[in-house]
């Protein structure tokens, strides 16, 4: 396989075998994103066989040019550093030498989250200037757009620093794919004043106020789905705390609503009509639409998705991945990171 050169097609690494339902439905969802989009070449990542098998059954005629034949497969349960090690031949750790190698513009996966990262970490390697890559959640608020919050468990111990290097990326981001002109940045905390916080969120606070960034200073939780802010920095251990809170919040509306409609007819009726609005107001909280999430701060695109990723949650990381690649993010936090270094 040669190496890729800038004036061919956006090609991207797709996982085969990541995630419960592999590999139909990441074939189902590449091929889809392969029939929308006319500048895309897709490598698929896995068993050859199985693959060919799962596209055979599922009547895709694919091209076996496309298949990057490997041996091992990195299971949900394994660990991700070890398996790297005892797996060199696995789907992720080709996908991610494929876009260290420069055969790949972007590699996207549904397998083990901490595999992903840790692939796209020691293999595909760190930005300048970044010590800890990221992910962010995109949370949906009253004023009809997405609020970006960073980390959601990348990792859990954090330093200052670290927080202002998600804040210079999340921005980026922000600008980039939601179309924030100039994003506002803010620290959340457990209040508005500046003397508020712990010893992370102060020291933050006080990078991010001498930063070139729109810092608009600490924000609160309700902040998150108020909109009143774009971007928001804390600690991953308390990002996937909020992460998961926000995700049972459907649960339990979905829950309420069906234990009201099993109270009479009438309240059925109700119910069907409460049904039908909550989904459609709350369309924009699938994670189908919206597909994975980035991993910020490699040096590469890497795209990682829910374990369960659907045809349609597949096909929208392969669009993201090659958004971000049409974008040049990564030359893009290149350049922001140089511009807010801290002295």
């Amino acid at each position: 396989m040669t190496q890729i050169k800038n004036d061919i097609k956006c090609v991207i690494a797709v996982d085969a075998m990541g995630g419960d339902y592999a590999p139909k439905n990441v074939l189902l969802g590449a091929i889809s994103a392969l029939k929308q989009s006319n500048d895309l070449e897709l490598i698929l990542v896995g068993d050859k066989q199985k693959i060919l098998e799962s596209a055979k059954q599922e009547n895709i005629s694919i091209d076996e040019s496309i298949i990057h034949h490997t041996s091992q497969i990195i299971d949900m349960g394994d660990s991700p550093t070890q398996a790297l090690k005892t797996k060199p031949d696995s789907s992720i750790v080709i996908g991610a030498r494929l876009v260290k190698e420069k055969k790949a513009n972007a590699f996207v996966s549904a397998g083990n989250t901490g595999a992903i990262m840790a692939a796209s970490t020691l293999i595909i390697g760190r930005i300048e200037g970044v010590s800890r890559p990221t992910i962010g959640a995109s949370f949906p608020t009253a004023q009809n757009k997405f609020c970006l919050l960073f980390d959601v468990g990348a990792s859990v111990d954090s330093k200052p620093q670290h927080l202002f290097e998600y804040a210079v990326l999340g921005s980026i981001f922000a600008k980039e794919i939601f179309n924030r002109a100039n994003p506002s940045v803010g620290v959340l905390s457990v209040g508005e004043e500046e003397s508020k916080g712990n010893e992370l969120s102060l020291a933050a606070l006080k990078l991010l106020k001498d930063s070139k960034l729109n810092f608009v200073g600490n924000v609160e939780g309700r902040d998150i789905t108020k909109g009143s802010v774009d971007v928001i920095v804390c600690d991953g251990f308390l990002g996937n705390v909020i992460l998961k809170f926000g995700e049972s919040v459907l649960t339990l509306l979905k829950s309420r609503v069906k234990g009201y409609s099993q109270k009479g007819l009438i309240n059925k009726i109700y119910a069907l009509i409460v049904k039908k609005v909550l989904k459609d107001s709350l369309s924009d909280m699938d994670y189908q639409t919206h597909g994975g999430v980035p991993l910020l701060g490699v040096n590469g695109i890497s795209i990682i998705g829910h374990g369960s990723s659907t045809p349609l949650a597949i096909k929208n990381m392969v669009l993201r991945a090659k958004e971000m690649y049409n974008k040049n993010l990564i030359q893009k936090f290149q350049e922001a990171l140089k511009e807010n270094a801290v002295n």
